[in-house]
C-alpha cells in the first residue's frame, strides 16, 4: 500500500491534535510515560545503535516519536491502517517514515528499504487480533528482524483471572501517583471533535471507508503471548516491566 499523503493538514494544526491525541491516549494507558521509556530502554539494552525499528499499530506516531527522539540517527517507520492517523501523524512529525498498511498482513514489509530490521516495537495495538491472527504477526515481525533482533510488545496484558482485580487496582493507583493527569478529552471526544473539522471531511471519509471495526479485545493473558512468540520465531520471550495490566514483553530472536 502507498503511503498517504495528508490534503488540509498542515503541520501547526497537526502538533495541535496531536497533542490532544496525547492527552486523551492518558485515559487508557498506565503509567504511559513510564512505559515508552522501557520500550526504548529495551531496544538500547540489546542495540545501543539500532539501525531501523518498525512501530506497527502506531497511530499518529506516540512511541515512533518517542524512539526517534532516543535513537536520532535511526531509520523509524511507523505503520498502521488509518489513513486519517497516518496523515496526521505525517504532518506533526516529518521526520518518521508513516506507511499505511495492516499489520496483520505482510503488506508492511514491502516497505522496508534494509533488510536490517533491529527492532519491532508497538504500544496498545495488539490486544486487539484473534490468537492466530497474532501468531502470524509475531511470524513475520520475527521473519524481518536482524539475527539477535527485538520485538518489544507494551499493551494490556491480563494475569491470572484470580489476580485480575489485584492488577487493576495496583496500576491504577501506581499509574494515579507517577502519571501526568490526563486531559478532560477522551477517545469518544476526539473523535466527535475531530469529525467537525471541516479540513478533515476527506481523510475522515476515508477512514469510514478503509478501517474495519475494532473487534473485542482478544483477552490473552501474558503466558499465551509468551508462548505465541516462542511458537513463531523468537528465541526467548519474557516480561520486562509491568504496571497493573500494563506490560512491556520482549521477545529476542536468536543471535
Amino acid at each position: 500500500m502507498s503511503p498517504v499523503h495528508a490534503p488540509g493538514m498542515n503541520p501547526e494544526q497537526a502538533r495541535e491534535w496531536f497533542g490532544r491525541w496525547e492527552g486523551q491516549q492518558r485515559h487508557y494507558a498506565q503509567g504511559r510515560d513510564e512505559r515508552f521509556e522501557v520500550i526504548c530502554d529495551a531496544v538500547e539494552a540489546v542495540n545501543p545503535r539500532p539501525g531501523v525499528i518498525v512501530d506497527l499499530g502506531s497511530g499518529p506516531g506516540s512511541l515512533a516519536a518517542r524512539v526517534a527522539a532516543r535513537f536520532p540517527r535511526c531509520e523509524v517507520i511507523a505503520v498502521d491502517i488509518d489513513p486519517f492517523l497516518i496523515a496526521l501523524g505525517r504532518a506533526a512529525h516529518p521526520g518518521i517514515g508513516f506507511v499505511r498498511a495492516d499489520m496483520a498482513t505482510t503488506d508492511w514489509t514491502q516497505h522496508l528499504r534494509s533488510t536490517a530490521v533491529s527492532a519491532v516495537v508497538s504500544s496498545t495495538a495488539l490486544h486487539y487480533p484473534t490468537p492466530s491472527a497474532l501468531a502470524d504477526i509475531y511470524r513475520t515481525c520475527a521473519a524481518v528482524l536482524s539475527s539477535g533482533g527485538v520485538m518489544v510488545n507494551a499493551d494490556h496484558l491480563h494475569p491470572s483471572a484470580y489476580l485480575r482485580e489485584v492488577a487493576r487496582l495496583v496500576g491504577a493507583r501506581s499509574a494515579h501517583r507517577r502519571d501526568t493527569p490526563p486531559a478532560a478529552e477522551d477517545w469518544e471526544h476526539w473523535w466527535a471533535a475531530a469529525n467537525r473539522v471541516p479540513e478533515f471531511a476527506e481523510l475522515l471519509r476515508d477512514r469510514k471507508r478503509l478501517v474495519p471495526p475494532h473487534p473485542g479485545d482478544n483477552d490473552l493473558m501474558v503466558d499465551d503471548h509468551r508462548r505465541l512468540m516462542c511458537d513463531n520465531g523468537f528465541a526467548v520471550a519474557d516480561t520486562v516491566w509491568q504496571c497493573g495490566f500494563s506490560t512491556v514483553l520482549v521477545g529476542r530472536k536468536a543471535p
